[in-house]
Formats: C-alpha cells, sequence, structure tokens
C-alpha cells in the first residue's frame, strides 16, 4: 500500500505523536515520582524537594517493610488471596451472568434476579451484617473471609452478562443444533468468545483483591493472618510516636518519615499489578469474536 505523504498527514502525525508522549508521560511520572520520593532521604521528602530524581538516598523505608519476616507472610497472603479471589470470582461470575444474559422463555426468572442483583448493588446490608454472615460460617481470621468476602462483584456479572446477550444468537443455535447442551455452550461457545471482557474482569478483580485492606483489618483477628496491604497500613499506623522510646526507635524515627514510608508502601504494591498487566493487555485489543468463526 503507497501512502500518500502530505502536510496535513505530516501534521496529523507530529500532533499524534506529542499528544500520546504527553499521556505516556502522565502515566510514567507518578510512578517514577513515587520511587524517588521512597529512597529519597527524609528532609528533602518533607520539605517537596523531590521532583524529577532522588534528593539523597535512603533505603530506610524499603529495609523497615521488608527487614520483617511478616512482611513475606503478608505478601504470600495476599498472593493467595489475589489468586483465589480471581480464580473463584471469575468463575461465580460467569456462572450468574450466563443465566441473565438467556432468553426469558429459557430463564423465566432471568428478570426476578437482574432485580435482585441491581438492588445488591445500589444497596447494602452494612458492615454488621455482613461481618455476622461472615462469621456464621466460621470463616473469620481465615483466608476464605478474604476471598468470599466480596466473591461475587454484582458490576462484573452486569458487564460479561451484556457482553454475552451481544454475541451472534446463531452461535448459540448452531451450538443447540450439533447437541450441545448448556455448560458445552457455556464452555466450548460463550468462553472462547469473550477472552477480552473475562481478561478485563480478571485485571479488576486481581487489582481489587490486591489492593483492598479494609477487609483483612476486619476480618483477621491476629497480625500473622494480614495481607499485605493491611499489614503495610497498620505499620505505618502503628510507628511508635512519645518519649519511651530505645535509641534504635528515635534512630529510626530519625531516618523514616510517613511520606517515604507511604511511598515506599505504594511503589512495592503496584509492581506485582505492573507485572501481570502486560500479559493481560494483549487480550483487550483482541477481536470481539474471537473464536466466533464456525467452519
Amino acid at each position: 500500500m503507497v501512502r500518500n505523504i502530505t502536510l496535513g498527514s505530516r501534521t496529523f502525525d507530529i500532533v499524534n505523536i506529542i499528544v500520546l508522549g504527553l499521556l505516556l508521560v502522565s502515566c510514567v511520572y507518578p510512578l517514577w515520582y513515587t520511587f524517588c520520593v521512597s529512597i529519597s532521604d527524609k528532609a528533602a521528602a518533607n520539605a517537596g524537594l523531590v521532583t524529577l530524581y532522588p534528593i539523597g538516598f535512603s533505603l530506610e523505608p524499603y529495609k523497615e517493610i521488608i527487614g520483617d519476616k511478616m512482611f513475606f507472610n503478608s505478601f504470600w497472603i495476599s498472593i493467595q488471596r489475589t489468586v483465589l479471589g480471581t480464580s473463584l470470582g471469575l468463575l461465580l461470575t460467569v456462572l450468574m451472568a450466563y443465566p441473565l444474559a438467556r432468553p426469558k422463555k429459557d430463564f423465566k426468572a432471568r428478570n426476578v434476579f437482574m432485580w435482585i442483583l441491581v438492588f445488591c448493588m445500589l444497596f447494602n446490608g452494612g458492615l454488621i451484617p455482613w461481618y455476622l454472615t461472615i462469621q456464621n460460617y466460621q470463616m473469620i481470621d481465615t483466608i476464605w473471609a478474604l476471598v468470599l468476602g466480596g466473591g461475587v462483584p454484582v458490576f462484573d456479572v452486569i458487564l460479561i452478562m451484556n457482553f454475552f446477550r451481544n454475541l451472534p444468537k446463531e452461535l448459540n443455535e448452531a451450538a443447540v443444533v450439533d447437541g450441545a447442551g448448556p455448560w458445552s455452550v457455556l464452555f466450548r461457545v460463550y468462553i472462547p468468545c469473550s477472552i477480552p471482557v473475562l481478561a478485563a474482569v480478571a485485571l479488576f478483580l486481581s487489582v481489587y483483591h490486591w489492593n483492598e485492606f479494609f477487609n483483612g483489618l476486619v476480618l483477621s483477628n491476629t497480625s500473622a493472618n494480614y495481607p499485605l496491604q493491611t499489614y503495610i497500613q497498620q505499620l505505618v499506623v502503628n510507628i511508635p510516636v512519645g518519649t519511651n522510646l530505645t535509641p534504635e526507635q528515635y534512630k529510626k524515627l530519625s531516618e523514616l518519615s510517613n511520606r517515604t514510608l507511604n511511598s515506599a508502601k505504594v511503589f512495592i504494591a503496584m509492581v506485582p499489578m505492573l507485572i501481570v498487566y502486560p500479559f493481560l493487555q494483549k487480550y483487550f485489543v483482541s477481536g470481539i469474536m474471537l473464536g466466533a468463526v464456525k467452519e
């Protein structure tokens, strides 16, 4: 294909590069700034002198976070929670969205369940009933409380349901003619055609389970069962302040500030998601009808 390079096309290319470059800087700079603050000197960070590069050099925030066995324990709990929560949440979300996407003649109670879901999305029973429910199932202080406490996000159910409804009906009819049952249609037709939306929902779930800290604070009785975000939050809150401090604690406080520690916390929390995201990104640009061609 021969492209006619005109002044207008060149101008568009230049403007496009500038705009995309500014968007790239706006996305990368906050990450870089957070990292620079986390390794900068306490005084420089508190004075707001850190901009494009670190001032001074200090790894005390990372030593404070990583130099504790509790850190690795909470990191492992967060990995378990993210893997289990994403896998189970995606499975339950698909299993709920599939019947809701079927025509009313196939699932007569569809509208009733749909209204229940919408009501649950707009209103909730509150913190105390939610906690009592988890307690009655004897899941307090277990990994399952963190996984099942918010296992089925209603928004994700509606997102996948609408995607299923937009798939061509001919796919379902062809599968039924070939003798496929509901389970075969779901796992051999609907899911292969829905890789992009499933990848997006999987990313939403993984980010939620990795970054959420409040459930760990409420549903875990011992700090040994805290996920990473809850552990780091408690680490910041529990920095000793007062008169009865040891010389080592005074030295630690003189080298550490909440700003540098919070920056280290945020940066550590971002790294796993930054590693996972590129593997899911390729599915966002895939064709919507991936796998829908019937030979």
